[in-house]
């Protein structure tokens, strides 16, 4: 009886056990699958989030890629706009053989320009064709037509040339507002960089600059500056809006290594328009450096500054007049001059100045009767002479 009631015992704590297990199984098991349902939902929302990233993403890359798609088939659209108003301006002139060469040369130059009117204006850098003996103009058909200089800015860098012949059937490009162009507008430039004509640089405005200021406002000279790329054969390049309106005529660069470092000027359009459309513009033909210090007293100058006459272009108001250009290469505290040409003293009654006398000299005589002689006085050869040519001729060059 003891026996049997030890064995009763045993297995009631057994199935009690076994009970108590099933139990803990149950429970373990129903834990488990809590976790595994925790862990997928967290990572179903991982997903989630990673897939709206994802989207996210791409739909920000789409509008951008839109965006750049859009703004350079603007930019390709204005392109084929305005492309054919844009030339190749080529220039020669006879001036002294480089050293150590003896005796004259013919020396070509090569820059770019812009058609603005149906009737042959063109525009382009002064420098490029203010002692030019003979300008060609190449049209993107490869048309060559002769044009002569109608007027120049120097202190503007800008120059009006008119065809002599009838213009290729080209729309001419519109001459725009640039005080509308702000710092940070996009803009173009098309011109030919050694000679690759049509060639095409984007950029920015990346400042203004002016040249000098007056009250008026009639005489300022204002410059865009651009990070656009611009090279030797740019000079005279128009500088557009993505509206296709003219907006500057390149001038120069900054640079170290003699190309393009995202540092280059432009006259603006509305300098060239008040300075050569709204007022009278005319050609001196000179080209010149301002001598003072000891080399005016070397040159026995009657005043402290003169412009010693490097070379004068053939048909010029300078030639008409009977200015001599140097015939002497020398080398004068580093800097490369010709001597033995005239030295201009005074215009009329406006002496030769160092603080930019130009501008001056061009308004009195932009604004000279034109019944009176425009009076040149220069020293030649140690005497003093007075050159005269009448205003109407040069009224007759526009």
């Amino acid at each position: 009886a003891q026996r049997a009631n030890v064995q009763k015992a045993r297995s009631k704590r057994d199935r009690l056990r076994r009970e108590r297990e099933a139990s803990e199984d149950l429970l373990s098991k129903g834990s488990s699958t809590t976790k595994e349902q925790t862990l997928l939902s967290r990572r179903s929302a991982k997903d989630n989030a990673l897939t709206t990233i994802k989207l996210s993403v791409i739909v920000l890359l789409s509008v951008y890629t839109f965006g750049i798609q859009a703004k350079g088939q603007q930019l390709r659209e204005v392109f084929r706009n305005v492309q054919q108003a844009v030339v190749v301006v080529r220039t020669e002139q006879k001036g002294l053989a480089p050293f150590p060469l003896q005796g004259k040369t013919s020396l070509k130059g090569l820059g770019s320009g812009v058609l603005i009117s149906n009737d042959g204006k063109v525009l382009t850098a002064a420098h490029l064709v203010d002692s030019a003996d003979r300008t060609i103009i190449e049209f993107s058909g490869g048309e060559l037509v002769p044009a002569h200089v109608v007027g120049c800015s120097i202190s503007a860098d800008v120059a009006l040339l008119q065809l002599d012949g009838e213009p290729p059937n080209y729309i001419a490009a519109k001459l725009g507002n640039s005080d509308s162009a702000e710092v940070g507008d996009e803009i173009f430039v098309v011109g030919a960089p050694y000679g690759i004509s049509r060639t095409l640089t984007a950029g920015h405005v990346s400042g203004r600059r002016i040249l000098n200021s007056e009250t008026d406002g009639t005489r300022t000279i204002e410059f865009l500056q651009t990070d656009a790329a611009i090279n030797t054969g740019n000079s005279g390049s128009p500088i557009f809006n993505l509206n296709g309106e003219v907006v500057g005529i390149v001038s120069n660069i900054m640079s170290r290594s003699g190309g393009s470092e995202g540092l280059a000027f432009a006259s603006t359009s509305n300098t060239a328009r008040r300075v050569l459309l709204e007022h009278k513009s005319f050609w001196t033909g000179i080209d010149g450096v301002l001598i003072e210090g000891n080399l005016a007293k070397a040159l026995n100058l009657t005043q402290p500054v003169g412009l010693l006459v490097q070379r004068v272009a053939e048909g010029s108001i300078a030639w008409r007049a009977g200015i001599r250009p140097g015939s002497l290469r020398a080398n004068v505290e580093g800097e490369e001059i010709v001597l033995g040409g005239d030295i201009i003293l005074r215009v009329n009654d406006i002496a030769i100045r160092s603080d930019a006398s130009y501008d001056q000299i061009y308004e009195r005589i932009g604004s000279n009767n034109s019944q009176q002689n425009l009076v040149i006085t220069v020293i030649r050869e140690g005497q003093t002479l007075k050159l005269a040519i009448n205003n109407s001729s040069i009224a007759s060059d526009k």
